[in-house]
Order: C-alpha cells, then structure tokens, then sequence
C-alpha cells in the first residue's frame, strides 16, 4: 500500500512540521535502486499539489524531473536528491520505524528528499528569474542511477547549467556545512569475483581442488596491492566485506564468492589497483587449478567540486547565515553525484546532522533541525545564483 501525502499547498512554503512528517513518511517505505515505485508515487503526490502554472513534472522509470519555472529564465540550476534505501534491517526504536522488513533508509535519503521538496516549496512562493531543476534521482546506492538519468531524453530537454547536492553527515553537529573545493569523495568500484574449482569429500583433499583455501588466500593477496603497488602519497583501500562457499562442514567446496569494494582518490590508481587485482587471480588460476571470473559491477566517478563554484559557496553561506561553514577534508566515501558533476559544473556538500550512528548503520538517527537548515541555504544561495548577471 502506498502511503498517502500529507496537505502541504496553502498558498505558502512548506512548514517545519509538515517536512518532519514527510520525512518519517518517506523513512518507512525504503525501497532499493530501481524499485522505488512507493517512493516516486509518495513524492509524485506531493509535488502534484502545487500549482501547474508554476511547476512541470516528468517522471523517468522511479525517478522524477520537476522543474519550478522562473519568470524570465537565462539559466536552470540544478538540485538532486537520491531516493532509494538500503537493505539493512532497522534498529532505530522509532515509532515510524521501516514497514519494508530488511531495509532502512540508513544513508539519509529521506532527509535528502524532504530537504529537496522544501527548496522546491520556497521557490513555488518566490519566484527567480531562472529554472530550478529538481532531480529525485533512483539507484544511488546501486546500480547507479545518475549516468541513465542524465543522459535521457527529459535531462537533454532540461539539462542544468550547474548542479548541486548535499549529504547528511552524521558526526557533523546541526548548523555545520562542511564541503572542499575540488576532489570531495573518492572513485569506487564494486569487485565480485567468483572461483571454480573441483568438489569432494572433506577425506580426501588431494582428490579436490579446495576453493575456500583458495579464496582466504586471495584475500590476504589483495591486501598487498595498497601496500605495495599504491603509491604512498595517494590513497586507496580495497575491502572484502562478504565471502561465501561451500555447501556443509565436510564436503570440499567447489565454489567460493568474493564481493568487496575498490576505493582511490586518483583515476590512476583504480587502474592500477584493478590491474593487479587481475594480474593475481590468474596467478591464482594457476596455483589453485581453478577458473576465476571478476566483475567491477557499479564504479561511481570521484565528486570533484567545480572549484569558484564551491568557494563563491562556502563565502556566501558564511557571510549570509549563522551557520557554521567548514572546509573539510576529501573522504573515501563513493557518491553517484560524482557522473553528475563530471558533466555539469557543480558541488557537493556535508550537512551535520548530529546522529551517534553513522552512515549505512541499522542506528543512524539523523537530528530533524537539520531540514531546516539546509532549506535556508540551499534557498538563499540558488537564490543569490539566480540574481548574478
């Protein structure tokens, strides 16, 4: 069942009370990439209850396009949230915990959508003279939704001049924006890779070709590669976080899985990690008769921050309200919006939301006056873009 959409449209914005109860709305139907048919129907209800004179609407497969209309546009500028969830099984204690058993909104994509709609509500009530572009983007955890989205026929149509996003920030207390000209999140790549060998009884090794040792040895191996081949002055980590195998305690297992994830703050070396990631698995082949397969599965480009765009940003929100602007430091965190701004001159930033759990945790408590403060300075600075001659 879809839950139904709050009244939000008297005439003015969108009040601190009615975006919490969007918030929780939204926090109880996580849905992963692509599935996101409550979410995009949820939001769809929302937006529908604007004027359409002032606003157009386009869905694209779970996602939406809204564009809020300025009364004599030179330029669009762009803003997107993510949608989709995780599939993490709630540990909140909230009252308006998940009702999707196994998944959770851990990575605050809930708070990613309210805040988005209630910057759309503000310039609903005040026009600019240029296009607002809202884009609720699906997949972001994966397979990835930013490239397919903006490489549609709808985004062609209404393809921003610059774009913007943030993300919630756990440790970060609320009122703290904190972001970095230039290089803001690492490169990421999935690794899956998949080991053949020869099954039997647990008695006889000799007769089998045993794909657990094989896999455990594989691990220690791929932890040489940032060691010894990353250069130190760069960064890089690969992680294995899910191995399986085998059937039952005494049969040999004839087939192992790896899946991970490949993170590095230069292009370079995510070629060179994949490069030896390659090199040892057919060494692998060779010292454990077996036949291996990888996959990279979803790699998601590195957010570079458009450097004037980020420090005109930074300066402005500094001088213009009373929160606390922060230069941070680049993190290993993948981010989808990185495809975006590969394109489109833009920024990402951190918004404090002051939860003692951290992203992608069954516990992640994001602060609710957090909504406010990033509906003020995403207002005031596309605001302050759209005035610039």
């Amino acid at each position: 069942m879809i839950k139904s959409a709050p009244s939000v449209y008297g005439g003015e914005k969108m009040q601190k009370e009615q975006l919490i109860q969007i918030r929780r709305d939204l926090h109880q139907i996580p849905e992963i990439g692509f599935q996101e048919v409550k979410t995009q129907q949820y939001l769809l209800n929302i937006l529908n209850q604007f004027p359409s004179e002032r606003l157009e609407i386009k869905t694209w497969r779970t996602g939406i396009f809204a564009l809020v209309k300025g009364t004599n546009p030179k330029k669009t500028i762009g803003y997107r949230a993510d949608i989709d969830g995780l599939p993490i099984t709630e540990e909140t204690g909230y009252d308006f915990q998940s009702t999707h058993p196994g998944y959770m909104h851990a990575c605050g994509h809930d708070f990613h959508m309210t805040i988005a709609l209630g910057i759309l509500s503000h310039f609903i009530e005040n026009p600019i003279e240029d296009h607002v572009l809202f884009l609720f983007q699906p997949a972001e955890e994966g397979p990835g939704g930013a490239e397919p989205m903006l490489n549609s026929e709808i985004a062609m149509q209404w393809k921003p001049d610059i774009i913007t996003a943030l993300h919630i920030a756990p440790e970060l207390p609320v009122g703290t924006i904190a972001t970095k000209p230039g290089l803001l999140f690492a490169n990421t790549s999935e690794l899956f890779i998949d080991l053949k060998g020869k099954g039997g009884h647990a008695a006889y090794p000799h007769n089998t070709n045993d794909m657990v040792v094989a896999a455990c040895s594989l691990v220690t191996q791929l932890q040489s590669i940032v060691a010894r081949n990353v250069d130190p002055l760069d960064s890089a980590v690969i992680t294995i976080g899910k191995i399986t195998g085998g059937t039952v305690q005494n049969i040999i297992a004839e087939n192992a899985r790896l899946e991970g994830t490949i993170r590095t703050l230069s292009v370079e070396s995510m070629e060179k990690v994949k490069e030896r990631i390659e090199a040892l698995v057919k060494g692998l082949e060779i010292g454990y008769s077996c036949q291996a397969v990888i996959d990279y599965g979803a790699m998601y480009h590195q957010v570079y921050n458009e450097e004037a765009l980020t420090a005109e940003f930074m300066e402005y929100t500094a001088e213009q309200t009373d929160f606390d602007v922060q230069l941070c430091t680049e993190a290993m965190t993948g981010e989808d919006f990185g495809y975006m701004v590969s394109q489109i001159p833009g920024f990402m930033f951190w918004l404090g939301v002051g939860s003692p759990y951290g992203l992608h945790h069954a516990k992640l408590t994001p602060n609710e006056k957090a909504i406010e403060v990033a509906v003020e300075v995403m207002a005031k600075y596309i605001t302050f873009k759209s005035e610039q001659k």
